[in-house]
């Protein structure tokens, strides 16, 4: 460890290690959000139940990998952390674009609404 400089899985994985309980905490949280939407939609919510649920594991066997290359110096498994970090980055990157996505059509959809209503009751002050 001359200069400060090391070449410790421990020292690229502390970051991640000293965030562990985060991933745990957001983990459950999602897993949690995905059995109310079950529960709450009699079962039928499971259509989409199983994304956050999928996010909440990912993120649980993240932190797992983590504390596993961390105390045991172990690169397999740091490598496998951020390949789960990675799925859990790339869903909630395809999530978020299709949020905008939909939100940005449901602009246009209500803006061409209010034209035609606009228009409509325009037409109708000559009565």
């Amino acid at each position: 460890m001359e200069n400060g400089n090391s070449n410790s899985i421990k020292d690229v994985a502390l970051p991640l290690y000293n965030a562990k309980f985060w991933m745990q905490l957001v983990g459950v949280v999602l897993i949690l959000q995905a059995a109310m939407i079950v529960l709450s939609t009699l079962g039928i919510g499971i259509i989409i139940a199983w994304l956050p649920g999928w996010l909440g594991i990912l993120l649980f066997q993240s932190a797992s990998h983590i504390d596993r290359a961390f105390n045991l110096d172990d690169r397999e498994a740091a490598i496998r952390a951020m390949e789960k970090l990675k799925t859990y980055f790339v869903i909630q990157g395809v999530l978020f674009l299709l949020g905008v996505i939909l939100s940005v059509l449901g602009f246009v959809m209500f803006g061409a609404m209010f034209a035609e209503m606009a228009s409509n009751m325009g037409g109708m002050g000559g009565l």
